[in-house]
């Protein structure tokens, strides 16, 4: 008699361990988490926010004039009948933790508003920051307004992520629990993520100390890691669910989940960490950290999914068969039909569709680079309030003065060619020795305003070069705004490079696993209008101050760290549905059941996924943080049009008018390419 044996493959091997040795897996992971945290807390972080850009003016001038300047902080007053000097004078007296003693009171020409500058320590504690704002305060009464202004005054009063985190899990359980209708089966993939998540925020202390990561990378890798964790716990889990509906025990579930989904989960990881990769080729310091630090969250997440989820099924496993296979046949069903009602006219939801994300991209070509600063800050902080009352008492652009570097020259000649050039409004030469001075120049309109850019292109195109060729002198313009600008050409110079990798060799992983041509090109352009329409809606929030946002500028960082992340997480959807078309395909052969049988496999927890990412992504609008905001706003959108227009009903529209072409590639080309199966 033949006997035929059938090779397992290496992840049937690894949820077997994890099924035999589940406590020891389940212990590790927790030894683990205990082992890291412990180790980050007694190492501390190093975080660092490198903003250097090589190459650029405002740079140069940094390395010239710049070396460490201390953090300061300005206390500006005002009082209708004049300010009080004396009193204002024993309050800054009176200020704790200060590393040195105020600037003498400075006026506005009405004497109504006043301002001193304080130097504060070098990393100076949030708590003692806090002590300083409250002493300052007390002094208002009488008429007397007291702000406070400067970047550890907004940190002391900014509050990172606050209830973002919490509220997102707690939103994603009820999701979880709603769909499987039990609270323990709800509760694996969640905490699957915690660990994950958990053990990652350790790993990336502790890597703070080698690599630069900027401070504000534990909450983006929070953000990023409980909607990434969740979501490939959660298809892992649903697969595990089908599975057992269709009959299998509850050890061969977990064995066929891993070996269809988790190689899944594998594959739509690795999109996402190479397009986090494409962030290197931008060349700059602190979103090479955020590549560095993110991509290292996603590698946990999928390590925890592939090992710790199967040693927690089987631990579980009993307790929780009857209540998730409640729901799953009607729901499929549901899908089926509804993908049949898309393919019988599929032009119609194509056509609306794509006009609705091409219309809502149309406010991204308007996007406005820049910094966010205390003026688009709500109006009740008192770094707002500060802002404020320096741009009444001494002009807009007091907020925020360019620089100008002099190398050799006529001081004089500066001093007439900057009086000259339309929107300075004043500009003064502290005294200097030798032939290399600075000075600060006032525009006549506020840092944010598109009149105050203007001015550094005008300076640096006309004004001063014309000035060096009459003196032989050299001059750099510096400064916040500047750096601002650069920032922004930076990006934009790199960008198409950028855009070509992360969509080139995301497009080639595709095109190696479902040995398709068109499937390929039909992710990136999908994905790329679903990333479109996030950017217009975030310009029209946060620079257009819809829905109540004080408008501004988006962070120069941001597109480009959303379209990273997005272009990741949306091929983890991609990857997810067509494979099961995929494997429908190579099982039936027909084009049009594939779709319906793919889309009625993966449609429910697509959107499940989907709406838990919305919610974890969103929960961080609540945040203090204009920069959290607007990558909570970013990703949520991006997620939520992706799931629903592009997944729900374009895939499978086009699809469909692919037909059996979708799974075309030419000979040639398919037996020169290395084969990697997402399918048993």
């Amino acid at each position: 008699m033949n006997t035929t044996v059938v090779e397992r493959s290496r992840f049937e091997r690894l949820a077997e361990w994890s099924q035999r040795h589940r406590r020891l897996a389940i212990v590790l992971w927790i030894v683990a988490l205990a082992a890291i945290t412990f180790a980050s807390q007694a190492v501390g972080s190093a975080y660092e926010d490198d903003h250097t850009l090589p190459g650029t003016e405002s740079q140069q001038l940094q390395d010239r004039f710049g070396g460490e300047v201390g953090e300061s902080a300005q206390i500006v007053v005002r009082h209708e009948a004049g300010v009080p000097a004396d009193r204002v004078e024993r309050m800054l007296a009176q200020l704790p933790h200060l590393a040195g003693p105020p600037s003498p009171l400075q006026f506005s020409d009405d004497g109504h508003i006043a301002y001193a500058t304080v130097p504060l320590p070098k990393d100076i504690p949030v708590e003692d920051t806090r002590r300083i704002i409250d002493t300052a305060k007390a002094a208002e009464g009488d008429g007397l307004t007291v702000a406070l202004g400067g970047g550890a005054i907004r940190e002391a009063a900014e509050g990172g992520g606050g209830p973002a985190e919490g509220a997102g899990l707690l939103a994603s359980l009820v999701i979880l629990v709603f769909m499987f209708g039990s609270f323990l089966a709800a509760s694996l993939p969640v905490l699957t993520a915690v660990f994950a998540v958990g053990s990652s925020l350790g790993v990336i202390v502790l890597a703070s100390q080698v690599f630069t990561l900027p401070s504000y990378v534990p909450y983006l890798m929070m953000l990023v890691g409980l909607g990434v964790g969740i979501d490939y716990a959660l298809l892992i889990f649903s697969r595990y669910r089908t599975e057992i509906l269709h009959g299998a025990d509850r050890d061969q579930a977990t064995r066929t989940a891993l070996d269809t989904a988790g190689r899944s989960v594998l594959f739509a990881g690795l999109t996402v960490i190479i397009a986090l990769a494409g962030l290197m080729v931008l060349g700059l310091g602190s979103l090479r950290g955020v590549a560095l630090a993110v991509g290292m969250t996603v590698l946990l997440t999928m390590i925890a999914a592939v090992t710790l989820l199967p040693a927690l099924l089987t631990a579980f496993g009993r307790r929780i068969e009857k209540a998730v296979t409640k729901r799953g046949k009607a729901h499929g069903d549901r899908w089926r039909k509804w993908g049949a009602l898309v393919q019988r006219r599929p032009w119609a939801p194509l056509l609306l569709a794509v006009a609705a994300l091409g219309v809502l991209s149309l406010p991204a070509l308007g996007m406005r680079l820049g910094f966010a600063d205390s003026g688009t800050e709500a109006p009740e902080q008192t770094t707002r309030q500060a802002y404020d009352l320096l741009a009444e008492g001494f002009g807009p652009g007091f907020n925020g003065p360019l620089i100008v570097l002099s190398d050799g020259g006529d001081p004089a000649a500066l001093a007439q060619a900057l009086a000259n050039t339309p929107g300075v409004d004043t500009s003064t030469t502290p005294p200097s020795s030798g032939a290399v001075s600075t000075t600060l120049v006032f525009p006549d309109s506020g840092p944010q305003d598109e009149a105050t850019h203007e001015l550094v292109t005008r300076l640096r195109a006309e004004v001063l070069p014309a000035l060096e060729a009459r003196t032989g002198g050299e001059y750099l313009v510096g400064g916040a705004t500047a750096a601002a600008d650069d920032f922004a050409t930076a990006i934009g110079a790199r960008l198409p490079v950028f855009i070509g990798v992360v969509v080139g060799l995301s497009a080639l992983l595709l095109l190696v696993v479902f040995r398709s041509i068109l499937v390929p090109l039909k992710a990136a352009v999908l994905n790329l209008l679903s990333i479109g329409a996030s950017l217009g809606v975030m310009t029209l929030v946060f620079q257009e101050g819809w829905f109540g946002a004080q408008p501004g500028p988006i962070e120069a960082f941001v597109p480009v760290m959303i379209f990273a992340i997005v272009f990741g997480l949306s091929m983890d959807y991609e990857v997810f549905l067509v494979s099961r078309m995929h494997e429908e395909w190579r099982r039936s052969g027909d084009a049009a059941r594939a779709v319906r049988e793919g889309l009625a496999n993966t449609g429910g927890v697509i959107t499940a996924a989907a709406g838990i990412m919305i919610v974890v992504f969103g929960a961080f609008v609540l945040s203090s943080d204009r920069m959290l905001q607007q990558f909570g706003l970013g990703l949520a959108v991006a997620v939520l049009l992706d799931a629903v227009v592009i997944r729900c009903l374009i895939v499978p529209a086009v699809m469909r008018l692919f037909g059996e072409r979708a799974w075309w590639l030419p000979s040639w080309l398919d037996r020169r390419l290395p084969r990697v199966a997402l399918e048993r």
